[in-house]
């Protein structure tokens, strides 16, 4: 099954839509993702939804008493139809889609900032601001530390990947050389 199938585009869709309706899409975004985080940081609670010896009922049973209080209604009940659609597992791909259809919407991108030591908060904004300009959207950037780069900066956003790492320009001249 491809990591972002249509069926989880169309959720993600229709989740937006009606998020958009009750002015809260930024807070399903949130809520959404940390589902995800929580479901990859969790893999008995993964494996739990995946189960087919335990009943629906009883899978979104639990599913209630874990997210009450932490999650919109919208977003539950999509969850709900996501597990008694046996699609638990296409939560992470409605959350990216989620996030693509929302940050167009919007005139936002997600840029994920990888550099080899840690950026303050001026440096990141920086990095979203030159990003910003050259895509023409505003960008929400976070940051992952990733000290196999050695030095410089790798920045994806969406399916572009800009690499300006020392790592990268190292394997770049090595398959220059080699050819």
């Amino acid at each position: 099954m491809s990591a972002d199938s249509v069926a989880a585009k169309r959720y993600a869709k229709a989740l937006y839509e009606a998020a958009a309706q009750q002015n809260v899409v930024w807070d399903v975004e949130q809520q959404l993702k940390g589902l995800v985080e929580a479901l990859e940081r969790t893999p008995e609670f993964k494996a739990f939804l995946g189960s087919p010896n335990i009943e629906t009922s009883r899978k979104i049973s639990v599913l209630n008493e874990v997210l009450a209080g932490k999650t919109s209604d919208l977003l539950l009940r999509t969850v709900h139809i996501l597990i008694e659609r046996g699609r638990h597992a296409e939560i992470p791909a409605v959350y990216r889609a989620y996030e693509k259809i929302a940050g167009e919407a919007s005139g936002q991108a997600r840029a994920i900032v990888y550099t080899a030591k840690p950026l303050d908060e001026a440096e990141l904004a920086a990095v979203a601001e030159q990003f910003g300009k050259l895509t023409g959207k505003t960008i929400r950037a976070e940051q992952q530390v990733d000290p196999s780069l050695i030095g410089g900066i790798r920045v994806q956003i969406g399916d572009r990947l800009y690499d300006g790492s020392l790592s990268g320009k190292l394997a770049r001249l090595e398959k220059a050389l080699i050819s």
